[in-house]
């Protein structure tokens, strides 16, 4: 079953629970899957990839975290509890990402593979595109940014 065909079963649970709020999230993303879809300029009705579904899963999750984090800067927790709320609904989806240890270890002996030296900026460049084009959608690029400012200055 596709990540599409999940989020649709979920829906239809979700209408007969009459949980409103998960079936306005559900809502939300299969527009969004939509969306891709067509901007690909295939026909909406068109089924989506897992992995194209993935990468619409996570911008949303993402764009649920920085929600939280702005309605927590403004004093507005009711708000950021809604997004929350969302956030784990679309993280039911999301395959785990590493640890920040995980991250760490790997980056590490990625630094010793490549001979990447720290204080050169450029070589801080290369080396954070090298680590996102192997930890992409396995890691969050955030955490993989602290580390590779930790290890590299």
């Amino acid at each position: 079953m596709t990540i599409q065909e999940q989020i649709k079963e979920q829906m239809k649970s979700a209408m007969k629970e009459r949980n409103m709020m998960a079936v306005t999230t559900y809502r939300g993303l299969m527009s969004a899957f939509t969306n891709e879809v067509v901007a690909t300029g295939k026909s909406p009705d068109t089924p989506i990839s897992d992995e194209d579904a993935l990468k619409v899963l996570t911008r949303e999750a993402k764009r649920r975290k920085d929600s939280i984090h702005q309605y927590h800067d403004a004093g507005r927790p009711e708000l950021a509890d809604e997004e929350q709320a969302e956030l784990a609904l679309i993280e039911v989806f999301l395959p785990e990402l590493m640890s920040r240890e995980e991250i760490l270890a790997f980056a590490k002996e990625k630094q010793e593979a490549l001979g990447v030296s720290d204080g050169i900026a450029n070589n801080k460049g290369q080396f954070m595109a090298a680590l996102m084009s192997e930890l992409k959608g396995k890691a969050d690029g955030g955490e993989v940014k602290s580390v590779v400012d930790e290890l590299l200055g």
